[in-house]
């Protein structure tokens, strides 16, 4: 009997210590898996820098977009309309009609 129990014992042994590698494996296979999600070149940190640089480019663009169109309505008013022609060379260039003085004073 005692070399059954013995035997029995060892084949009992052999099937904790494969349990043990099995879910050491596992683990050790999951703990790898998630640092790559969060830690990766495609991971969550990465998805994070990308989404906050998405962000900032998309309000750049809006912000130029409407500068542009600021500046087309500055051309349509160039082309079209004089006083307008007239105010902006006066504002922009200090420039004055014939018999015209300008005064200017230092703030």
């Amino acid at each position: 009997m005692t070399g059954n129990n013995g035997l029995r014992h060892q084949v009992d042994m052999e099937i904790r210590i494969r349990r043990i590698i099995f879910y050491t494996l596992i683990f050790l296979s999951f703990i790898y898996i998630i640092s790559s999600l969060v830690f990766g070149d495609m991971g969550l940190i990465k998805y994070i820098e990308l989404y906050k640089k998405k962000n900032h480019l998309e309000a750049s663009i809006k912000e130029i977009n409407q500068e542009n169109q600021l500046l087309k309505e500055q051309i349509k008013l160039l082309k079209e309309d004089p006083f307008f022609k007239e105010k902006y060379a006066r504002e922009e260039f200090g420039l004055a009609k014939p018999d015209e003085y300008i005064f200017q004073y230092d703030r």
